[in-house]
């Protein structure tokens, strides 16, 4: 759990300034919890800098609450919670500064999104949050105030965490708030998931990640986890101690996140999704007449192809519709019946147009394009960029802030591996499911 927080102070001399405004929102990782936000009287004047940038003055705060009256609330909403803001060392040297005029020692543990940011969105021109927030098309509403800048700093904190793809953030969280010890453990960890579309991490007392999944329904397949009986879903149950997850929206996302995590988390009970993804893959090549032959085979990570499929009788059954979408000749598709021999009517150019037709429409090869489907919740959207047939990353954006320049979704892609993995499973499901839409890149400014 996360504390997420922005102050506005007096200004003045070091350790001696006074807190103006505090907006404070708990955020789980996914959602805003709960939420404190309040002008308080520091009881000492602000200076005039401080004024004019904030809109504060003293007028204002003449029947605020002062600090110690809302202290106790500032105690109870961060309770358990890391401190995370953008300069943290500053908002929480001044928390601390405020709580030691009363006597009373607060320590919480701390994360700063300008640290964060600068690991994983490396490259940036400025890393202030006003800048950030343009260059990531993060909407603000009252710069430099508390409760503006608090939620911005949430929205900035979400798009870390979906960066942050070895899951380190979370894995500290769940250290330091380890789960207690329970007779109905597992049950309880059940209770605490959605049935939603999305991606799951097992995590043992140390906050290490033992286990990555994927579900269109979380609860269901944790919950498979923990009532199965076989070696390995037994060796899981005793080593859980919490769950985190993140909801996609999107099963497409959900597949292509666990993909990459896993090659890079490398949980331990992961060892067999490791392993290749497909076995067989669409090729072409010329025969001597000149016409274009179309082959499914053993696949060979070594050597060009079309697309790829799990095993080689679905690659046969995709085959065998799309030859007869495109009037593709059987003789040079290998589907041919050997009792009904069968000859291509068309001259080479004719038919190698028909067959480059099909290949167009059914490759990643040399295309630009975003891949929109669902997003984790009503009001966002995620994203999939496929630069020249490469597969460059997701990420995901408010439907309040439509995407319509490709620098500004450059930077809220979380950039991944294009492997030949990762194509396979964009390619194998845009074959078999439907997306919301597909956008060409030329269509953005």
């Amino acid at each position: 759990m996360y504390a997420i927080l922005d102050l506005e102070t007096t200004g003045g001399k070091y350790n001696e300034e006074g807190i103006t405004e505090v907006a404070i929102y708990k955020f789980d990782g996914r959602e805003i919890v709960d939420q404190f936000i309040s002008l308080v009287n520091p009881e000492r004047p602000i200076q005039a800098f401080v004024v004019g940038l904030t809109g504060i003055n003293n007028q204002m705060l003449r029947n605020a609450p002062k600090f110690y009256e809302v202290a106790k609330r500032i105690i109870e909403i961060t309770q358990d919670c890391i401190i995370v803001a953008h300069n943290a060392q500053f908002d929480y040297r001044i928390l601390q500064l405020e709580f030691d005029r009363l006597g009373y020692d607060y320590q919480r543990k701390s994360l700063c999104t300008v640290e964060l940011a600068q690991e994983l969105l490396p490259d940036q021109e400025s890393y202030s949050l006003g800048k950030l927030a343009r260059n990531l098309g993060i909407p603000v509403t009252d710069r430099h105030r508390a409760n503006g800048d608090a939620l911005a700093t949430v929205k900035l904190f979400k798009i870390l965490l979906a960066k942050d793809t070895q899951k380190k953030i979370i894995q500290e969280s769940v250290k330091l708030n380890p789960k207690k010890q329970l007779d109905n453990k597992l049950r309880d960890l059940i209770e605490e998931i959605p049935s939603e579309t999305g991606v799951f991490y097992m995590h043992n007392a140390n906050g290490r990640v033992i286990y990555i999944g994927k579900s269109r329904n979380m609860k269901k397949q944790v919950n498979q986890h923990f009532t199965s009986d076989n070696k390995k879903s037994k060796r899981i149950q005793d080593e859980v101690e919490a769950l985190s997850y993140d909801e996609t929206g999107s099963e497409l996302v959900a597949l292509l996140k666990e993909n990459e995590e896993v090659k890079k988390i490398r949980p331990y009970h992961n060892r067999s999704a490791r392993r290749a993804r497909f076995k067989a893959q669409l090729v072409t090549f010329l025969d001597d007449d000149g016409y274009l032959n179309l082959k499914v085979e053993k696949a060979d990570r070594n050597k060009a192809c079309i697309t790829t499929f799990a095993t080689i009788p679905s690659g046969l059954s995709y085959l065998q519709r799309m030859s007869e979408q495109y009037e593709l000749c059987p003789a040079k598709t290998g589907l041919e019946n050997p009792d009904e021999p069968s000859e291509c009517e068309d001259s080479p150019e004719v038919y190698n147009q028909r067959v480059q037709n099909f290949i167009d429409s059914h490759t990643l090869e040399g295309k630009n394009k975003i891949i929109i489907d669902r997003g984790p919740s009503r009001d966002e959207r995620s994203a999939i960029l496929i630069e020249n047939g490469q597969f460059k990353g997701l990420g995901y954006y408010n439907l309040n802030h439509q995407i319509t320049n490709i620098e500004i979704l450059e930077r809220i892609i979380t950039t991944m591996q294009d492997t030949q993995d990762a194509r396979h499973i964009i390619q194998s499901y845009l074959r078999n499911r439907k997306v919301i839409k597909i956008i060409e890149l030329e269509e953005l400014n």
